[in-house]
């Protein structure tokens, strides 16, 4: 149950799911060629496959979603405990997997096709997310950086149980002093997912034609895991911990919501249901 609330913290408004998830290839396309620089052999290609990906999703993926979010919402009215809550995030990082595990063919002959001057884009693009990731998590005042935190929390906890009180606020913000968050650690790790992906695809790039296809569905494979589970062990432990704080945490501020703001998860989670009901009938039409 408590897994599912945090997805819903996540999620966009019921009002524009529907929309989301129908023009999600699109919008998924639009994403990664901001990155990639599709070349117009490729765009058509990947395009096919990022629709061919939401077919598979709406009938295999989505129904579970459905009985996962019923099952919340028997439950939303109950306290939540932080293993239970962690219990729930593995759920999901299971389903996130199934989803890397069907797109990766696609992704390996795209990556296969990589070209020097596309490799120079996805550099020039990392660097601008890097200065924007720095701007927001490592440059200012920290007391400034603190305040933008409170405030998203804020923001994500009202989406799912409504307006908060001050106590409930003053909590959110005592959670953010005591989190072990580690900007300087999360960029590190950051650029270390960067410039893997970057030699992975220069190597790509490298190899014989007859040679790529094998290769690079390994690659893309290798790189995946690589970046769901660091090789670096001190990062690895960080990341362990800064999970059960935040299970911990989310529990924390689940149990000190009112009935009324459960109603008010509860009928969220009821409009994520029925959202989702929606679309898996789109896919049957």
């Amino acid at each position: 149950m408590a897994g599912l609330l945090a997805l819903a913290l996540l999620l966009p408004a019921c009002s524009t799911i529907k929309l989301a998830y129908n023009q999600a290839p699109e919008l998924a396309y639009w994403y990664l060629d901001g990155y990639a620089d599709f070349s117009d052999a490729q765009k058509p290609q990947v395009r096919a496959d990022l629709k061919r990906l939401q077919e598979w999703h709406r009938q295999t993926q989505l129904p579970g979603y459905i009985e996962l979010l019923q099952d919340a919402q028997r439950q939303v009215h109950a306290d939540a405990s932080g293993p239970q809550i962690c219990a729930m995030v593995a759920d999901a990082r299971r389903r996130l997997r199934l989803v890397g595990a069907w797109a990766e063919p696609s992704a390996a002959l795209v990556a296969a096709s990589f070209d020097a001057s596309q490799l120079q884009h996805l550099e020039r693009r990392f660097a601008k997310a890097n200065a924007e990731y720095r701007e927001d998590f490592l440059e200012g005042a920290p007391e400034a950086r603190r305040k933008q935190r409170l405030k998203k929390a804020v923001s994500r906890a009202e989406m799912l149980y409504g307006r908060i009180d001050d106590a409930q606020e003053a909590l959110l913000g005592r959670i953010i002093d005591q989190s072990s968050f580690d900007a300087t650690r999360a960029y590190a790790e950051r650029l270390r997912r960067q410039q893997d992906a970057l030699d992975t695809l220069r190597q790509l790039a490298a190899d014989a034609p007859a040679d790529k296809p094998a290769r690079s569905l390994k690659a893309v494979n290798g790189l995946i895991e690589r970046a769901l589970s660091s090789p670096d062990i001190a990062y690895r432990d960080y990341a362990d911990k800064l999970l059960a704080e935040g299970c911990k945490s989310f529990a924390e501020f689940h149990n000190a919501t009112s009935a009324a703001q459960r109603d008010k998860a509860a009928a969220v989670l009821s409009g994520y249901e029925k959202d989702f009901i929606t679309l898996v009938g789109q896919g049957r039409s």
